[in-house]
C-alpha cells in the first residue's frame, strides 16, 4: 500500500514562510519515498515559470529551486489551469515536468484512496 500527498500551495513571495513550508514538505515526502503531487495555484503560480523560484529569498530556508528539482525527480507538480490563464502562462512557458491541469484533477488525486491532503 503506497502513501499518497497532494499539497495544494497558494502562498507566494507575498507569504513566504507558508511558500517554503509546502515546498519543504513536498520535498521532505518525496525524499522518504511518499507519492507527492504539489499544486501550485494563487500567488505560488509563478515558480512554475523558469528563473522565478531563484528570486525567492527567505533565511534559513532551503534554496526553493532545489525542493523544486528535487520535487520534480520522483514526483509531480502542476500549475492550476485558472491561475496559469489569469497569469498567462501557458504550457510552452512553464518548467519541463510541470503540467497545467484543472480542478477536476486536484479533486481526482486528493480523493484517491491512501491519499492525504494539505493546503498551505
Amino acid at each position: 500500500m503506497t502513501k499518497k500527498l497532494v499539497i495544494k500551495v497558494t502562498a507566494g513571495a507575498d507569504a513566504p514562510e507558508r511558500c517554503s513550508q509546502a515546498f519543504t514538505v513536498a520535498a521532505v515526502a518525496v525524499a522518504s519515498g511518499v507519492e507527492v503531487s504539489l499544486w501550485l495555484t494563487g500567488e505560488s503560480s509563478w515558480f512554475a515559470l523558469p528563473g522565478r523560484a531563484a528570486e525567492f529569498e527567505l533565511p534559513h530556508a532551503a534554496p526553493l529551486p532545489d525542493l523544486i528539482d528535487s520535487i520534480l525527480a520522483a514526483g509531480r507538480i502542476t500549475l492550476c489551469t485558472q491561475c496559469a490563464a489569469r497569469r498567462e502562462i501557458t504550457e510552452k512557458d512553464v518548467i519541463d515536468g510541470v503540467r497545467i491541469a484543472g480542478a477536476q484533477v486536484f479533486v481526482q488525486e486528493a480523493l484517491g484512496d491512501d491519499t492525504q491532503a494539505l493546503v498551505y
